[in-house]
């Protein structure tokens, strides 16, 4: 089945379109635009600050001034201070009650902020330019709330360090995967046919929606690094450069995928060994005409010895080695190497059950722990396969307590439907980011990422995403895929956010009441469209966890014996009995083992491992009963029944914002909606009849099965 193509826009004739403000409309930030506002502070992001209010008070008839290092100020009395509270003192519009008061919870760090409300004045009070940057932007998610009652003083911290973007985006069109890899947003916003696109309003209108979800870091090139791409290191530079100062403003730090070859293909040397010390001379010149190019630059992306990608073991070496080369490199300039752990063989014979591509990551770092260099963040996918509708959370995460670690999310919709079906993920990420891997009362994955304190030592970590976006008028491509976008920043920022929550604040802000014509009908109808989407999607899909019966030509679709006989590793062994994986240590794999008690004796156990990972874990016969109570085979006829069901139901739910929403956007869901019904269908019929062909088994209900 092919995918609906979504056309970039400078392939429709349509020029450069000025994109949807997604969350940032102008009506969200009126009820700060007619305040009297003060700005204080100095420094490239309080002028961003200082700037972005006194957009919003031109458009909204309020008043903003900026105070000097006296603290004078010209607008008195005022409604709103922005300030940071050193060097210098504070403007004496901040109440004394504010300036007399201790943080709480000590200091506010670099992006950290305090708001508080006193004496019918807001007051944002930060430490660093850029915590007033993310201040400024809570008030625009709080409306109006921010500017009635008393506020007692909270402090606002972020919970990781590091909050990044993956751009898997080509500068020269890739003759497979086109301009972006596993981009179903148009083209890229970045790079167009070899060189820079060049639409400097729309990379500025980007920054500003990252830094207001939280976001503070991206790549913006593809991890499968092409020859054009590798030169952005050396002789294209001025390109990285330019993105560079076009994202600066708004705390966004540049990072670039590089390839673990560049010593030859750029440089001109005959070896890339990490041992070589030729090869440590060139990364750090290289390295450093970088950094006197770009001072903050964020670092380096690095797939290596991955689906042919080059790496350190074509010299005999491991990935510490190779790892830590780099990050040699960029120590002197408080840099970081992202070292991608997603390495398996994808050259696998089918017929041979020992190997297992989840065991793969495992094998291959577990054994490194505590070799890796402090600057080194080994890049985990969040499950041990690909990204699937379900998978277990890696063992890699619990594995590594003496290195950084990144886990990987994919906000780009590869596996759950590619932003032409409605798939809010981040129920899914708040399940993985909430997960305890030593058990329920132990540290959970946000607290390894966190650096909260716990047995054995530990390091810290970031959390990553593919992004999903393109030169679509909307982004993402589908409008409501942008609340994915959203939710990737908010649970960076504070893992703790619940997935409604998120979606309320992306709501408020995307969908302003003053701009459409029932706000509690608008508000009613995204919960119900997309609070359960995922789960929707994985009910019509691949059942219990079984993952990757899509279409191998392109990952849309159905495709349910499309990879069962492929080299990439990824299998159901669906046969006339039954179905599912066998990964338990007395009969499998042994991938179960690979985590700790408790869940290595969960996973291991047929009896208690949890229905939605099933398949994933063991190979049972179609009869076996579930926890739910069904069999295995009539779960799979029902689930994917219901599926297409609820996508009836949540594409009626929408046509009630006809006439009550923008038209363009109400249009383009509808087609979204009507494609996913058809995609949906087809799911169903292929996986139902497939399954009833190999066992024989009748729908207990008598449905049509074909």
């Amino acid at each position: 089945m092919t995918r609906p193509v979504t056309v970039p826009a400078a392939e429709s004739g349509a020029g450069e379109p000025r994109p949807h403000p997604a969350w940032l409309p102008p009506q969200a930030w009126r009820p700060l635009g007619v305040r009297r506002v003060l700005v204080h502070g100095d420094g490239l992001l309080v002028d961003t600050v200082f700037a972005e209010v006194a957009q919003a008070c031109a458009a909204h008839g309020g008043r903003v001034d900026r105070t000097g290092t006296d603290g004078a100020s010209a607008v008195d009395p005022v409604d709103l201070v922005l300030a940071l509270r050193d060097p210098g003192p504070l403007p004496s519009a901040v109440p004394a009650a504010v300036t007399a008061g201790p943080t709480p919870d000590g200091p506010l760090g670099d992006e950290g902020f305090l708001l508080t409300r006193v004496d019918d004045v807001t007051v944002v009070l930060a430490d660093a330019p850029a915590g007033l940057l993310y201040g400024l932007f809570h008030l625009v998610r709080l409306g109006e709330a921010a500017h009635t009652g008393d506020h007692p003083a909270r402090a606002h911290r972020p919970a990781l360090r590091r909050r990044m973007l993956d751009h898997w985006d080509n500068v020269a069109v890739h003759p497979v995967m086109g301009q972006v890899e596993r981009g179903y947003a148009g083209g890229s916003i970045f790079w167009r046919d070899g060189g820079p696109r060049g639409d400097r309003d729309r990379l500025r209108a980007y920054a500003r929606l990252l830094a207001a979800c939280g976001v503070n870091a991206i790549s913006v090139n593809n991890v499968n690094v092409g020859l054009t791409e590798a030169r952005l290191l050396t002789d294209r530079l001025d390109d990285v450069v330019d993105l560079a100062d076009l994202l600066r403003p708004y705390g966004i730090r540049v990072h670039l995928s590089v390839t673990f070859a560049a010593p030859v293909v750029l440089g001109g040397l005959p070896t890339a060994d990490p041992l070589d010390d030729g090869v440590r001379d060139w990364w750090e010149s290289t390295t450093r005409r970088v950094h006197a190019r770009i001072p903050d630059f964020g670092g380096y992306v690095v797939k290596a010895d991955s689906e042919g990608q080059p790496g350190p073991f074509s010299y005999g070496r491991d990935h510490a080695d190779g790892a830590n080369l780099l990050a040699a490199a960029l120590a002197p300039h408080g840099a970081v190497v992202h070292w991608r752990a997603f390495v398996y063989d994808h050259r696998q014979d089918w017929r041979d059950r020992t190997t297992d591509r989840a065991r793969a990551a495992y094998d291959h770092f577990a054994p490194l722990d505590g070799r890796f260099a402090d600057n080194v963040v080994l890049q985990v996918k969040f499950g041990p396969v690909d990204f699937q509708p379900r998978e277990p959370v890696s063992p890699v995460i619990a594995a590594m307590p003496a290195t950084r670690v990144a886990v990987e999310l994919q906000v780009t919709q590869e596996y759950t439907g590619q932003q032409w079906h409605a798939c809010y993920l981040a129920p899914w990420w708040h399940e993985v980011l909430a997960f305890r891997p030593w058990g329920p009362a132990e540290r959970s994955v946000t607290d390894v990422l966190a650096d909260v304190p716990g047995p054995g030592p530990h390091r810290g970590g970031d959390l990553v995403a593919v992004a999903n976006v393109g030169d679509d008028p909307f982004w993402c491509g589908h409008p409501l895929a942008q609340a994915n976008l959203y939710a990737f920043g908010r649970l960076a920022w504070d893992p703790g956010l619940a997935a409604d929550a998120i979606l309320d604040e992306w709501i408020d802000l995307t969908f302003p009441a003053s701009t459409v014509g029932d706000p509690a009908l608008v508000r009613e109808t995204l919960h119900a469209v997309l609070d359960d989407s995922w789960r929707t999607y994985e009910r019509y899909t691949a059942p219990l966890g079984v993952g990757f019966m899509v279409n191998p030509a392109g990952h849309y679709g159905p495709g349910v014996d499309g990879y069962e006989y492929s080299r990439w590793g990824t299998y159901h062994f669906a046969d006339r009995d039954g179905v599912g994986v066998d990964r338990t240590c007395a009969t499998g794999t042994g991938f179960a083992g690979q985590y700790p008690p408790p869940w290595s004796q969960v996973y291991e156990s047929l009896e208690r491992c949890p229905d939605e990972l099933l398949l994933f874990f063991h190979h049972v016969p179609y009869s076996h009963v579930l926890h739910s109570g069904v069999t295995v085979i009539q779960h799979i006829y029902d689930t994917h029944f219901a599926g297409v069901a609820e996508v009836v139901a949540m594409r009626d739910r929408w046509t009630r914002l006809a006439g009550v929403i923008d038209q363009a956007v109400y249009d383009r869901v509808v087609e979204r909606f009507d494609e996913q019904l058809r995609c949906a269908t087809e799911w169903r019929d292929q996986v139902n009849t497939y399954f009833f062909r190999k066992s024989g088994v009748p729908d207990a209900r008598g449905r049509r099965i074909h």
